[in-house]
């Protein structure tokens, strides 16, 4: 390291000097970052390989593959847009695409005078760079052929540049990086799957490269989910709930349990025409903190189950429980089915009859449901509420039944607050649906490799759901969307909202 007194005075070369000890700097954490990984990589490798010789192999080696591979995204998360790749010797060297999938050529003119003196341009030559592609149902190769072009007057070279492309010096064209996405979130198909089905159509994608995809393709999309998160958080009412996902724990192989964190906006059953849209977080724990923060600046009614970690938000008297009339329900039909407990059979039948109500009032503006709620489902609710209070002190205090009586008693007077609201509904049924795909998925992935693994899958979960609630073929959507959000606006990316796209 030089000493003070040998650094230059000219403030040029003290820029320049930095400049080259932040380059340095950044290899050397990029380079740490592929040990710290390749080390992860063999603990798992040692430990699916115990697992084969002791445990069940298949199970075993499974696991293995989907934790490489969320490790895989992880890396590719923490690596800024636009950096130099380290060198890695466990990166997959980059084969010619096969000669049997068909092509297109695209030729990219610079035109016929050169830009410096108006002379004539001659072909001295060109250069081809081919995009892998996938059209729904089959692999194609765009071929970008630039002619190299002199001028007859000054000798001074002209080529057409490269098209903006969704991952620079990548060859995935937007369609194929579509497709990884969408069948690994909302077909769930893990990455070492998709690898084997591509293989046998004659194509190899290693699993690290469609990793490396992923995690560039989500780190690219993060503006328009957070776009659609300030859809969501702009609705008058909105619909929150969460689920655990196991993580990978650094450093031991072992997983510890995260959350994936749903918000969803969806004002379609009170007429209204705004969006539907599903907003995905993801956090490390469940303190009350994480949906404090996802929520910032959010004021307004929130549909919800009876987490504690809410409570905070609403004694802010920004946000206004709205409890969950499902959830009630639910542990009435669990102990009906298996007990065939009269008083819960009874309460099931008083909750279906709110429940009618309701599918008399979907549709209709705020003022007529909150008039026929008002007719039809308050002498129903309130009836309710003096039948369980008069059936609890018959029964066990600790047995089911009288555990569900209580939890009914303590969250109907929190739902009570729809029967004059025609903005927000009987329960948080609209949330419930929006984990749905991930409790799927969740069977096939298992887990996230790190905190960067699980924000790139909320990423990715944001923009496919939000795409289905609006009836919206993700994958054409995504498709047309990566084909040009490299060059769109950052300001203007409400374009590109799944709700504004035109197949």
């Amino acid at each position: 390291m030089s000493n003070v007194a040998d650094l230059p005075d000219d403030i040029t070369a003290l820029k320049a000097i930095i400049a080259e000890r932040d380059a340095v700097i950044f290899r050397h954490v990029s380079e740490l970052r592929g040990r710290d990984l390749l080390i992860e990589k063999l603990k798992l490798q040692l430990s699916g390989m115990a697992r084969h010789r002791f445990g069940s192999s298949a199970e075993g080696l499974q696991q293995l593959q989907l934790m490489l591979e969320d490790l895989e995204i992880t890396r590719s998360t923490e690596v800024p847009a636009g950096a130099p790749e380290p060198a890695s010797k466990d990166k997959p060297v980059r084969k010619p695409l096969p000669d049997h999938l068909p092509r297109t050529d695209q030729v990219l003119e610079t035109g016929e005078a050169c830009n410096d003196c108006g002379g004539k341009l001659k072909r001295v030559g060109e250069d081809v760079t081919e995009e892998l592609e996938y059209i729904p149902g089959r692999f194609m190769v765009n071929r970008y052929v630039r002619p190299r072009m002199a001028c007859t007057c000054c000798d001074r070279f002209h080529q057409a540049p490269l098209p903006s492309r969704p991952i620079e010096r990548g060859r995935p064209g937007p369609g194929l990086l579509a497709h990884v996405l969408v069948s690994k979130y909302a077909d769930h198909l893990p990455l070492y799957r998709q690898s084997q089905i591509y293989a046998r159509e004659g194509l190899e994608l290693e699993r690290s490269t469609m990793a490396d995809w992923v995690g560039k393709s989500t780190a690219l999309l993060e503006p328009l989910a957070e776009a659609i998160g300030q859809h969501v958080r702009a609705g008058a009412a909105i619909h929150a709930d969460d689920t655990p996902v196991s993580v990978l724990a650094p450093g031991n192989g072992k997983t510890k349990t995260g959350r994936v964190w749903v918000y969803a906006r969806d004002e379609r059953p009170h007429g209204s025409g705004a969006p539907p849209a599903a907003f995905y977080r993801f956090s490390m724990d469940r303190k009350g903190i994480r949906p404090a923060e996802h929520l910032k600046g959010y004021s307004g009614f929130m549909h919800a189950d009876g987490y504690a970690g809410f409570e905070e938000l609403y004694r802010s008297g920004r946000i206004t429980e709205v409890a969950c009339l499902a959830h009630i329900r639910r542990k009435f039909f669990d102990i009906a089915k298996a007990t065939g407990s009269a008083v819960a059979t009874e309460a099931v039948a008083r909750i279906a009859a709110l429940y009618a109500v309701e599918a008399e009032a979907r549709g209709q503006p705020p003022d007529t449901r909150v008039e026929v709620r008002k007719a039809k489902a308050r002498p129903v609710f309130d009836d309710l509420i003096t039948w369980l209070q008069s059936e609890l002190p018959k029964i066990s205090g600790k047995s089911d039944l009288a555990k569900a009586i209580r939890y009914a008693l303590t969250r109907l007077p929190r739902l009570e607050i729809y029967l004059s609201n025609g903005n927000i509904e009987i329960d948080n049924n609209a949330a419930e649906r929006g984990m749905r795909g991930l409790a799927i998925g969740r069977k096939n992935w298992l887990f996230a490799g790190s905190e960067g693994g699980g924000h790139a899958a909320a990423i990715a979960y944001t923009l496919i759901e939000t795409a289905k609630l609006n009836d919206v073929d993700p994958q054409a959507w995504l498709s047309d969307v990566l084909s040009r959000i490299a060059d769109h606006k950052i300001t203007q990316i409400h374009e590109l909202l799944p709700w504004n796209f035109r197949a």
